[in-house]
């Protein structure tokens, strides 16, 4: 994982040097809690930003072969990006920073890791734990860990989101297979997408407003075509850093079906010269008839 320690520890530092006393939850240590450093095989927390943690955790993990394993179980999660801070979140209790007191995660930072996390997780048959239950955590008037992704200007800003749905380029086919697909959804689109950074753990991604060519709107109104198609890009950031595989820009045909409140890829191919099927299909679509609408 990316190290995202640095300013968050800076930051905690500089807390703890304004605060006199504890908070509620920011309890002394107990006498059996003891410093280890964090090994390289804790996959989750370590390079954090930080080398030591306290044993007990604050999850009451006895072991380091016991914190090991529990903490690995959340690597699939972090793996679907669900939110920038979930790291943090997970190491302040798996790998409480070595200090001459407990601190715990805002019960901000917990709610906000959980409204992104939660419903990935839920794809897959796990409900949010109840040993991660928020009101558990102080409120963040106290001493405590705070989000490092909050956007100063918008306490409401959208965080990027995992997709339940595993999202990869589509290999090259036939044009007829690719009618069909077009076909079979509700949209298709050819967008430009561009990446907006390369230094977090997640990227941000922007569509071209100007590279938006529409071949089939469905049920949607072209022009809102584009402002769908950013909050796809916004919400699922696993589908959209999977199709871009590590480019900073590119030109893809992308279609999907349109639920109430957005809209899902289920289909991208990266528009290349190579790919002459995919050039065929576009040019036929002006004029290929659906098997619903020759019917």
């Amino acid at each position: 994982p990316s190290r995202l320690g640095g300013p968050w520890l800076l930051g905690l530092l500089a807390r703890l040097l304004l605060w006199g006393s504890p908070g509620a939850s920011a309890s002394y240590l107990r006498r059996s809690s003891s410093c280890m450093p964090i090994p390289q095989r804790m996959a989750l927390c370590y390079d954090i930003g930080y080398s030591e943690m306290r044993i007990p955790n604050l999850l009451e993990h006895e072991t380091m072969t016991e914190v090991i394993q529990q903490s690995s179980s959340w690597l699939p999660l972090l793996a679907r990006e669900c939110h920038p801070d979930a790291r943090i979140f997970l190491c302040s209790l798996f790998a409480p920073i070595c200090l001459d007191r407990l601190i715990y995660p805002c019960r901000s930072l917990c709610e906000a890791v959980k409204r992104s996390c939660a419903p990935v997780m839920a794809c897959y048959g796990y409900p949010w734990p109840e040993i991660l239950n928020c009101n558990k955590f102080p409120a963040d008037h106290e001493l405590c860990i705070a989000a490092v992704s909050m956007d100063e200007n918008s306490s409401s800003r959208r965080m990027p989101r995992a997709s339940c749905k595993d999202c990869e380029l589509e290999e090259v086919s036939t044009a007829k297979e690719i009618l069909e697909s077009l076909c079979a959804n509700d949209f298709a689109v050819k967008i430009r997408i561009l990446r907006k950074n390369t230094t977090t753990t997640i990227s941000d991604f922007d569509l071209d407003p100007f590279k938006v060519e529409v071949l089939k709107h469905g049920p949607l109104l072209r022009t809102e075509i584009p402002a769908r198609l950013q909050q796809w890009l916004d919400i699922d950031a696993t589908c959209a850093h999977n199709i871009m595989r590590g480019t900073h820009a590119g030109v893809f045909i992308v279609s999907g079906e349109v639920h109430s409140d957005k809209v899902v890829v289920n289909k991208a191919y990266a528009w290349q010269k190579r790919n002459r099927n995919l050039h065929q299909a576009v040019r036929r679509w002006k004029h290929h008839r659906c098997p619903e609408q020759a019917g």
